[in-house]
């Protein structure tokens, strides 16, 4: 098969890469990098069945010749992190809502079946878990930026569904779950590599609000199978499907077993909402996918334990630190003898 991903650089995609390659299809992946990684691919950039483009998913003379020469389309190009959608909301309506709607546009022009991920944040405030696909979705003002990311994804829903029921075009909806693992950045507020690497730092480790709040995180290898399986499943055609994890955690408890897996020294600080975000902001209590429809479609359920997916992160973590002393030490020794 001929593939196509956008946001491939991204920490999914680039995960979604390696499976592709690793079962013999052709991959290209377009990716403007404004919050993916040219590191992500490195190591697989001088496969023959890879391709890669550094370009906006916006870009309609780049992605026309992309998608007529694909098979199916795997669109992952999104705003990523809690973060980024307080401090850049313009950016992330445009960017989920202009995207999807580009990519849908040039699929439907050739009839190419897509797969649209979406997030668990669609059911907003909703504390009747677990979550359904079919729930209610209950959220906050539109003066708080926090629910601009679910609403944008919700548009992108809505769009791939009208394409499926007005045009006949074959699309996959799927909302994912806190997926963690290798190559996820804390950079926009990831809980799990922020944890990890403030641990490994013996730094505080930095719980917002009460840490009462709980999350379902599973394993970026658990979730890449569930989406190459919902791609080959027809009966997923049209469908919005969950995918993840239902094992909860609260964020206190998962800070304190990263510090136990890290055996760090580590305090424990807590953070109000408005210090770590902005004033007013608004979180979900709870987020416990109901996992029922994925596994009458594909018989999907996630088989890597949390312990196990922290203990590959914290190690990715060490070894990308030692690498950074290293690369300094000799940088250093060459400026000396310079």
């Amino acid at each position: 098969m001929k593939l196509l991903i956008t946001g491939g650089a991204g920490f999914i995609g680039s995960h979604l890469t390696d499976a592709l390659l690793k079962q013999g299809d052709e991959v290209t992946i377009i990716d403007d990098l404004s919050t993916g990684c040219m590191g992500n691919f490195e190591h697989v950039r001088n496969y023959p069945n890879f391709h890669f483009v550094i370009e906006s998913i916006t870009n309609e003379t780049v992605m026309d010749r992309l998608v007529s020469e694909c098979d199916m389309i795997y669109h992952l190009a999104s705003a990523v992190g809690v973060q980024l959608i307080v401090n850049r909301p313009v950016e992330v309506i445009e960017r989920c809502v202009m995207g999807t709607h580009a990519v849908l546009k040039i699929a439907n022009r050739y009839k190419k079946k897509t797969l649209i991920t979406s997030t668990s944040e669609i059911y907003g405030k909703n504390e009747n878990v677990p979550f359904s696909e079919e729930d209610d979705r209950i959220l906050g003002p539109t003066t708080r930026s926090r629910w601009s990311y679910s609403c944008s994804k919700a548009i992108d829903e809505f769009l791939a569904l009208a394409h499926h029921k007005e045009m006949g075009l074959p699309v996959v909806i799927v909302r994912l779950f806190n997926t963690i693992g290798p190559r996820q950045t804390g950079q926009y507020g990831m809980v799990v590599p922020r944890f990890i690497e403030q641990a490994l730092k013996q730094e505080p480790l930095t719980v917002y609000g009460s840490g009462s709040q709980s999350r379902c995180f599973c394993n970026v290898v658990d979730v890449v199978r569930a989406l190459i399986d919902l791609m080959d499943c027809e009966d997923a055609n049209g469908e919005i499907v969950n995918v993840g994890t239902q094992y909860e955690i609260s964020i206190l408890d998962l800070a304190k077993r990263v510090r136990k897996i890290t055996e760090s020294n580590s305090k424990i600080e807590y953070i109000k909402y408005d210090e770590a975000y902005e004033i007013g902001f608004e979180d979900m209590k709870r987020r416990i996918p109901s996992v029922d429809k994925i596994r009458s479609l594909i018989g999907w359920q996630p088989q890597i334990e949390l312990d196990d997916s922290l203990r590959s992160i914290a190690g990715e973590i060490r070894a990308q630190s030692h690498a950074d002393k290293d690369f300094a030490k000799n940088k250093n020794a060459e400026m000396v003898a310079l």
